[in-house]
């Protein structure tokens, strides 16, 4: 930039003067900016219109052209507080009766409130079972029995609420305690009688814990739970251990067939994690065969000690002013960090030996626990080198699975004597039952585990139960309001649309008006700038090529007739039509009306002949609408298919051309600034030249002056 002097020598405002020399080329500037505007105003018309355009395609017209969209029905219900019903394609149509027997249940169960501890204190997830329980607390198990998992829970002195709760929840079931109430509560995840879930203890210890936590129930309301138990009864043969197990021998060779492939895929899971750690180590030791690697406890001591040098050294240059000093102080500084980085990467692979070391140790302890105490494990290699695993269950965990099926049939048999002598009593807890919901439909019963059935067409969701002898009539009948509706729609958008286009189309000029300047924004409130520039975007699009284009595409199509059963017929043949040249407004010459739609205010009074076609023929509503969209969707599409340098896929107007151009009027505008700059630079540097001059020949005269004694 120029130095700018003021006139102060000469007297002369170069100031102005330098800005009057300067305005035609701001002036041009300032064109150039405004034609960008508008151009970016342009676009943003165009986006709109675009947008509401390709809304009309995808909702609308793309739906319409096909014969499916018209198969509507509706069902009406005589009490719709007992049931509803939502209808599909494919219902029949017909008056049926319906009756709801009984709704839906989920399996719940409250339990009842678990007393205080001895000081009053109460409990939460964290809490042990042990403390809950008491003194007489022994270690018991319990089983949860949900969509055919079952889960046995083997409570001991450190188990918590909380560990409880998860192995619930494992067994397929919500599972929660509420501190606040100090209750359980405990609900299968779906409703129906296939969702219930059964609760038992295994022993006396798990009968005790149940009772202490508030979960035990009377048997004589929690059915699963006594099936349950009967179950297991019946397996107990008094006095024969071996004829009970005999008796239950499938259920323990399934779950010993169970462990076996817990623990093979637990084996085999340890052993990749164990190559994984191997093949780390060895990749470690081979990249430091030829130097020690320290433990990472040394590295970080020399990381610590040399981190704290560069932060010193880092102050000191901050305050040193530039010189030899600083200097080496920097490079000192940069080797520093340099040491920092090798160390790091060292400390790194320090840190990775250590851990995958350890992990080595572990694994291999892990792996040796599962050969010594769980299965006996052999591995075949084939001819390509590929190993296979099986295994076989020790007998430690045979017996231990064969005592646990024991166990439970010998205490269900002694609960079941004592339910059958009435000694087993509620201690609080309540469990509803599980059932599904049932229906009667013209007399034939259906059942569902929740309370929606799907029944030829009709999907029914059963709110309430009926009274004896009561019925709720449902009737299936043709949409006919929902196909009017749908073209109806249709028309209410394309309106929308088409009256923008004209309005847009045949606006008012907007010559002689052009975007402001900021200087001239100034003097202007904000509601004359929101209308002077409403004028001028109202006109951007008057007599576009383009949006004359897509109006007498859109015209064209609507008014085109279509062959329906050997006879050619039009919109207006549906009672649809546009209002007469001289009795609509400006701008809504092509908009169509529906004679009789009570929300048009022009056509309102007319007989409504869609409707009534809907009703008698509607197969040739639907063959002329079907083929009305096609036409308008293949217009459309057309209108709107990719031009290279011009047009994007699915725009209606030059976008690609638009932004183009947006981006030459960026250069350009900045190529005049500069060339602005410049030129004013130029006139500073001549004026600040000649107020130089002026000074010397001052300061001459006033020498001379002084010699010759004036």
């Amino acid at each position: 930039m120029a130095m700018r002097m003021s006139g102060l020598i000469s007297g002369m405002d170069t100031e102005s003067i330098i800005q009057q020399l300067v305005s035609a080329r701001q002036t041009k500037v300032d064109n150039t900016k405004k034609a960008q505007t508008k151009l970016e105003w342009k676009q943003d018309t165009w986006k709109s219109l675009n947008t509401k355009l390709k809304n009309l395609q995808s909702k609308y017209v793309s739906n319409l052209r096909f014969s499916t969209s018209y198969m509507k029905k509706t069902t009406k219900v005589s009490n719709s507080s007992v049931v509803s019903v939502i209808t599909g394609e494919n219902a029949v149509n017909g008056v049926q009766q319906l009756a709801v027997k009984q709704l839906a249940k989920t399996a719940y169960l409250t339990g009842d409130k678990v007393e205080a501890g001895a000081d009053g204190k109460s409990w939460n997830a964290l809490s042990k079972i042990s403390d809950v329980v008491g003194d007489d607390f022994a270690e018991g198990s319990i089983s949860f029995t949900a969509g055919g998992k079952t889960v046995d829970i083997n409570i001991t002195k450190d188990t918590t609420i909380s560990d409880l709760l998860t192995q619930v929840k494992e067994s397929g079931l919500n599972a929660n305690f509420d501190a606040g109430q100090q209750r359980f509560f405990i609900s299968a995840k779906q409703s129906g009688a296939d969702n219930n879930f059964s609760m038992t203890a295994n022993n006396e210890a798990g009968a005790n814990i149940l009772s202490k936590l508030g979960l035990q129930v009377s048997l004589k309301d929690d059915a699963s739970s006594l099936a349950r138990y009967q179950e297991y009864a019946g397996y107990y043969v008094a006095g024969d251990r071996d004829a009970t197990l005999a008796n239950m021998q499938s259920m323990i060779d399934k779950d010993i067939a169970a462990k076996t492939d817990e623990y093979l895929s637990r084996y085999k899971s340890l052993l990749t994690s164990k190559k994984s750690a191997e093949d780390k180590i060895a990749e470690i030791q081979e990249k430091y065969k030829d130097k020690t690697l320290e433990s990472s406890d040394v590295y970080q001591k020399q990381l610590d000690e040399k981190n704290a040098r560069i932060k010193e050294l880092t102050r000191q240059i901050y305050v040193l002013p530039l010189g030899d000093e600083s200097a080496k102080l920097e490079e000192e500084k940069t080797k520093l960090q340099s040491e920092v980085d090798e160390l790091s990467k060292l400390k790194k692979d320090a840190d990775t030996l250590e851990t995958q070391q350890k992990n080595l140790e572990s694994y291999n302890k892990q792996i040796q626990d599962i050969q010594d105490k769980y299965i006996d494990v052999t591995a075949t290699t084939d001819a390509e080198g590929n190993v296979t695993y099986s295994a076989v269950t020790k007998d430690n965990v045979k017996i231990e699975i064969e005592d646990s099926y024991y166990n439970k049939a010998a205490y269900a048999a002694k609960v079941m004597d004592d339910y059958n002598n009435g000694k087993l009593e509620n201690t609080g807890a309540t469990k509803i039952e599980g059932r599904d919901a049932k229906i009667l439909l013209n007399g034939a019963e259906f059942s569902s585990a929740n309370n929606s059935f799907a029944i030829n067409g009709l999907t029914f969701t059963a709110q309430a139960e009926t009274r004896d002898g009561e019925e709720v009539t449902v009737t299936t009948q043709d949409d006919t309001d929902g196909i009017y509706n749908m073209i109806k729609n249709f028309l209410k958008e394309y309106n929308s649309i088409i009256n923008e286009i004209d309005k847009l189309y045949n606006a008012e000029s907007a010559k002689g008006y052009e975007p402001l300047t900021d200087d001239e924004k100034d003097s202007m409130s904000d509601a004359e700038i929101e209308k002077y520039e409403n004028k001028i975007k109202s006109a951007l699009l008057k007599s576009d090529e383009t949006l004359s284009n897509i109006r007498s595409g859109f015209i064209s199509v609507m008014s085109t007739g279509a062959e329906v059963n050997g006879k050619t017929m039009y919109l207006s043949n549906f009672g649809i039509n546009t209002l007469s040249y001289f009795v609509a407004a400006d701008n809504e010459k092509n908009m169509y009306h529906i004679d009789g739609d009570p929300d048009d205010g022009d056509t309102s009074g007319n007989a409504d002949k869609l409707k009534s076609m809907i009703s008698s023929d509607p197969d040739a509503v639907v063959s002329f609408f079907t083929q009305l969209s096609r036409n308008l969707y293949s217009k459309m599409s057309d209108l709107s298919s990719a031009v290279d340098g011009y047009r994007s896929y699915g725009s209606f107007y030059d976008d690609k051309k638009i932004k183009s151009d947006y981006n030459d009027y960026k250069t350009k505008i900045a190529e005049q600034e500069q060339e602005l700059a410049d030129y004013e630079d130029k006139w500073y540097e001549k004026f600040s030249k000649m107020e130089t001059a002026l000074a010397k020949m001052q300061s001459n005269t006033n020498a001379v002056t002084s010699l010759l004694g004036g």
